[in-house]
C-alpha cells in the first residue's frame, strides 16, 4: 500500500470520514548542476515519483493536528501562538505555518494524516516535500491560488529561519514547480524556471552509497567562502557572471585552489545550459557525457566526492546500458545519479548494485525514477 492509501485510510479511521482533501509533494534529484546556486547560476533538478502525502479536513478553528504515520507521533499547535519543535518533523510544519503568515497567507486550522516514501538522509530532500505538501494543506483548506515560485520561498524561508537550515531555494523549487517527464532549468538568480523534457528511452536511476554526508557543513562554508573570494577577484556579484575565458586569462593573477573551485563552478553552469541544447535536441548520450564531465570537475577540482561516491559512478559509468552518471548532492557521500537506457534499467540495477558491494562491503539502495509534478491538490 502506497501512502496515499494509507494516509486516506488511516484518516478514514481515525475520523469516521473521508478526508476532504488529499495532497501531495514530491522529493528530487539534482541531474546536474551542483554548487551552483550559491553562485547566481544555474541548476537542473527533477521532481521524482517519490513524495509527502497528507489526508486532511478543515479543523474549523485555529488550531492544527497532524499524525505522522512514518514517526507514530502527532502534534497539535495553535496557529496564533507557535513554539519551535527543534530536531522533529513537527518543527517543518509549524515552520511552513507561520513562513505563510509571514509572507502575508491567511491560515486556517486543518486536521490531518501525513506519510512518505522520500528516503530520509540520502539527499533526496524529504523536507523541502513535507514543506511544500504542508503548503499545499493550509492552500488547500484556506482557499488562496498556488503561486509555485512564491511556495517555494515560503518553503526556504521556514528552513532559514524556524528551522535554521541555510539552504538554497532549488528543493523547494523543484517540489513546487516541477512537470511530470521533465527537469526543470531553474535560474537561480531570478528563479526563473524553464521545463526540459528528459530525452525518451532512458530512466534516471539514484544509486545511493548507504554513506552518510560527513564533513558537509564545514565543507560548504569553506567552498561557499572560496568562491566569493573569487568573484571578488573579478569585480562580480557572483561566478555566474564569468566566462571561461575570463577565468583562463586571470589564472596566472589567482592562487591555484581558488581558480580551481572557480572553475569547476564556471564549468558547471555552461554544462547546465549544454545540457538544455541536448535535451532540447533529444540527445540522451551528449545529455550523459555532461553527467560525466560534472562528476570529474566535482572530484577533481571542487573536490566534494568521496570513495565510496567515486566507486558507485565507476561501476556505473562501466555498465553498457549506462549513458553518464556523477554524485549528486553536496558531497562526501549520499547519493550519485545515471542515466540508463530504460530498457536495460533492471539489469543495470542489479549488476551495478553488486559490484559496489563487492568493492566496498556496503549495500546500496537504487531508486529509478520518473519525473512527476511537483506539489498538488490530488482530490
Amino acid at each position: 500500500m502506497g501512502p496515499d492509501a494509507q494516509v486516506t485510510q488511516f484518516f478514514q479511521q481515525q475520523y469516521g470520514a473521508a478526508p476532504a482533501f488529499l495532497v501531495r509533494a514530491p522529493g528530487r534529484v539534482n541531474l546536474i548542476g551542483e554548487h551552483t546556486d550559491y553562485n547566481d547560476g544555474f541548476v537542473m533538478p527533477m521532481a521524482i515519483d517519490r513524495a509527502a502525502w497528507i489526508a486532511l479536513r478543515p479543523s474549523g478553528n485555529r488550531l492544527v493536528t497532524v499524525h505522522a504515520l512514518d514517526f507514530g507521533e502527532s502534534d497539535t499547535f495553535d496557529l496564533d501562538h507557535m513554539v519551535p519543535a527543534p530536531g522533529s518533523w513537527v518543527d517543518y510544519v509549524r515552520g511552513v505555518a507561520w513562513s505563510l503568515q509571514q509572507h502575508g497567507y491567511a491560515t486556517d486550522g486543518w486536521e490531518g494524516v501525513m506519510a512518505g516514501d522520500v528516503p530520509v538522509g540520502a539527499g533526496l530532500s524529504s523536507s523541502a516535500a513535507l514543506e511544500l505538501a504542508v503548503a499545499r494543506a493550509f492552500g488547500a483548506v484556506t482557499g488562496w491560488s498556488w503561486d509555485a515560485p512564491r511556495m517555494a520561498v515560503v518553503g526556504q524561508y521556514a528552513e532559514n529561519k524556524w528551522v535554521g537550515v541555510n539552504c538554497g531555494v532549488m528543493d523547494e523549487m523543484i517540489s513546487a514547480a516541477g512537470v511530470a517527464g521533465h527537469a526543470l532549468l531553474i535560474d537561480c538568480r531570478t528563479l526563473a524556471n524553464t521545463p526540459m523534457p528528459l530525452p525518451t528511452g532512458v530512466a534516471v536511476v539514484v544509486l545511493d552509497t548507504a554513506t552518510r554526508r560527513g564533513l558537509v557543513d564545514s565543507a560548504y562554508n569553506e567552498r561557499r567562502t572560496q568562491c566569493e573570494a573569487a568573484a571578488r577577484h573579478f569585480g562580480v556579484l557572483a561566478l555566474r557572471d564569468v566566462s571561461v575565458a575570463q577565468l583562463e586569462a586571470a589564472q596566472p593573477n589567482l592562487d591555484a585552489l581558488t581558480y580551481r573551485r572557480a572553475r569547476h563552478v564556471i564549468t558547471e553552469n555552461a554544462r547546465v545550459l549544454q545540457a538544455c541544447d541536448a535535451m532540447r535536441a533529444g540527445d540522451a548520450r551528449a545529455l550523459g557525457r555532461l553527467l560525466d564531465a560534472s562528476h570529474v570537475s566535482l572530484r577533481d577540482d571542487f573536490q566534494v566526492s568521496n570513495h565510496e561516491l567515486d566507486t558507485i559512478v565507476d561501476v556505473a559509468a562501466a555498465h553498457p546500458a549506462c549513458l553518464g552518471a556523477r554524485m549528486t548532492g553536496a558531497g562526501f557521500g549520499g547519493c550519485a545519479v545515471a542515466l540508463v537506457r530504460d530498457d536495460s534499467t533492471p539489469e543495470f540495477v542489479d549488476s551495478t548494485a553488486a559490484a559496489y558491494t563487492a568493492l566496498t562491503n556496503l549495500s546500496p539502495r537504487v531508486y529509478v525514477c520518473a519525473a512527476t509534478n511537483g506539489a498538488e491538490l490530488v482530490q
